[in-house]
């Protein structure tokens, strides 16, 4: 999943940004207002964490252009001021929900997944596909019994096909949603990385789970009887 976190300090724009990496996100990072509209408005992220005190355009103004835009990216705004009136601003302006500094990262990251979720209309942390189990909590997959060890590249394109289970997607919507503004695109990165997933969780004499469409894309799903 991709998300854009937009903070003008420093120190906390790149330690999140690490915290996020590590936890299997793409990330791209804003340090004002301005930076983080233009990114917001040209990618399609699957969340946007947004500080609200920022140079050049402050979070509120932002996230207001961005619902006028109707841009579909849930956000979470995060604010150093915890009253009533703070939040009802937040909210009322189109936020998704919010944060007050200082935060714990595992808080943040738990409130990001749970919009990513809300965004795919998902509601359980567990995701299941045929007999493969996927837990987003813990970032584990198994297929009936086996355990399956997975980069942190392999899982992310596996949660990414399983938020969308049974619907079409194509390279462009995995290259979108999996890979940062600094990662270099070449015409095969995509298959080749759903090759390396087909071969951990499709098993010899039994059905496979990753059906290619040609020229169009890949479905995850359980095969036709």
């Amino acid at each position: 999943m991709r998300v854009l976190f937009v903070e003008d300090y420093a120190p906390v724009r790149n330690a999140v940004a690490q915290g996020f990496r590590e936890s299997g996100f793409a990330v791209d990072t804003a340090g004002d207002g301005t930076e983080g509209l233009w990114l917001a408005r040209t990618n399609d992220y699957d969340a946007i964490v947004l500080d609200i005190m920022l140079p050049e355009l402050d979070g509120l103004t932002v996230l207001q252009r961005l619902r006028e835009l109707q841009r579909p990216s849930p956000v979470l705004i995060l604010t150093c001021k915890d009253t009533v009136e703070d939040r009802v601003k937040g909210l009322n302006a189109g936020a998704d929900d919010y944060v007050v500094k200082p935060f714990a990262f595992p808080e943040l990251l738990a409130r990001v997944r749970a919009l990513v979720r809300r965004k795919y209309d998902v509601k359980s942390p567990t995701l299941r596909v045929a007999d493969l189990v996927i837990d987003t909590a813990a970032r584990t997959v198994q297929r009936g019994t086996d355990a399956i060890d997975l980069t942190a590249r392999e899982y992310g394109l596996l949660e990414f096909l399983a938020f969308r289970a049974g619907q079409l997607v194509t390279r462009t919507d995995i290259w979108e949603h999996l890979y940062n503004l600094d990662d270099q695109a070449t015409s095969n990165v995509v298959d080749v990385y759903v090759g390396y997933l087909r071969k951990k969780i499709d098993r010899p004499n039994e059905p496979s789970l990753i059906h290619t469409r040609r020229g169009q894309g890949f479905i995850l799903g359980a095969p036709a009887n």
